[in-house]
């Protein structure tokens, strides 16, 4: 009996010694720090740059968890080649998630200052009467693309003063606030 406890004792200490040299498979403290401060230079992004520090830190927490769930070896993560490419797929591919989630986080992508020097907005807009128009262009990026991708891609192709997102804008303002806003062709 104690040639079997012995015995047992020795092949647990080995199976426990390969375990514990194997690598490392969550991140510590350290490195989920290290990230979040990787992350902070997106900050200054459009979509980003409009959130509250609460909103961001949930935000960043939110991309760093896919991080991790993707790349459990932290080490093999950061010393991956074009490592910041890679973070910052993540961090649109989270944006991405979020607008498809609920559009009225439109908010963050055209924030109301912006609108208001922009002429879509009028100034002095109350927090409700915002709400009101994200509300309205929310309902209207809903009705117009089916997903998160065509959003995109017409946010990104979207070059010009009477694309069909301020097209949205201005019938919303228009809707909310008999707010109209004079769109000027200019030819070559």
């Amino acid at each position: 009996m104690k040639k079997f406890i012995l015995s047992f004792a020795i092949v647990a200490l080995i199976f426990g010694g390969l375990f514990a040299c194997g690598e490392q498979t969550k991140w510590n403290r350290e490195e989920r720090q290290d990230m979040r401060n990787l992350l902070r230079d997106y900050r200054k992004m459009v979509y980003l740059n409009d959130l509250s520090e609460a909103e961001y830190m949930l935000f960043t927490d939110q991309v760093l968890a896919s991080v991790e769930e993707d790349y459990p070896v932290y080490t093999t993560f950061i010393e991956m080649p074009a490592v910041n490419d890679t973070v910052q797929v993540y961090v649109v591919t989270t944006i991405v998630e979020q607008l498809a989630a609920d559009a009225s986080n439109m908010r963050h992508l055209y924030p109301y200052r912006d609108l208001v020097a922009a002429n879509i907005l009028p100034d002095g807009l109350n927090r409700a009467q915002q709400n009101a128009f994200y509300q309205c262009f929310a309902n209207a990026v809903d009705n117009t693309y089916a997903n998160a991708e065509q959003l995109v891609n017409a946010i990104v192709a979207d070059t010009v003063q009477t694309s069909q997102i301020a097209q949205m804008q201005s019938a919303c303002a228009n809707e909310l606030f008999g707010w109209t806003v004079e769109i000027i062709e200019v030819g070559n």
